[in-house]
C-alpha cells in the first residue's frame, strides 16, 4: 500500500516568493486552510477546516515545524482525527525548494500514512494538488 504523497511544481517565481506562500499564515490561508503558523521551530500550530465525518476527522489538524532550512526546507507534523479526541492520522509534510535558473521546483512529501488512512491519503493526494492550484494562481 501506498504511504505517501509526492508532488513536484515548477514555478516561474523565485525561491522567495514560493516560500512566502509556505511560511506566512495570511499567505498560507488564500490557498490552503485557516491556520495560525508562525516559522518558528518548535512552534505549534492548527490548520482548520469543516469536519470531515466519513473520514473520521474533525475538521482540525494540529502541527509543529519541525525544521526550518529558510527558502529551501520546512518540515511539519500533521495530525488529525475524530471530534472524541483521538488521533488516527499521525503524519509529517516536508517541502523542499530548488532554485532554477528561471524559477522555482517546489517538493512535496507527505509521508507516515498508515493502512487505516487509506481514504485520507486518496482524498489529501487529491486535495494537495487542487490547493497547490490555487497558490499557483496567486503567484501568477
Amino acid at each position: 500500500m501506498k504511504r505517501e504523497i509526492k508532488h513536484q511544481w515548477i514555478y516561474e517565481q523565485s525561491p522567495e516568493e514560493v516560500w512566502k506562500y509556505l511560511t506566512q499564515s495570511e499567505l498560507i490561508a488564500v490557498w490552503l486552510m485557516p491556520n495560525n503558523f508562525i516559522a518558528v521551530v518548535g512552534h505549534e500550530f492548527e490548520f482548520r477546516t469543516n469536519p470531515i465525518p466519513s473520514l473520521e476527522l474533525s475538521g482540525i489538524f494540529y502541527c509543529k515545524v519541525l525544521e526550518i532550512v529558510p527558502l529551501k526546507r520546512l518540515t511539519y507534523s500533521w495530525k488529525g482525527g475524530s471530534s472524541n479526541g483521538i488521533t488516527t492520522l499521525d503524519t509529517i509534510v516536508e517541502w523542499t525548494l530548488e532554485e532554477q535558473e528561471n524559477g522555482t521546483i517546489l517538493n512535496l512529501k507527505h509521508s507516515g500514512f498508515k493502512e487505516e488512512n487509506y481514504a485520507i491519503l486518496t482524498g489529501m493526494t487529491d486535495g494537495w494538488l487542487k490547493n497547490i492550484q490555487k497558490m499557483l494562481a496567486h503567484l501568477n
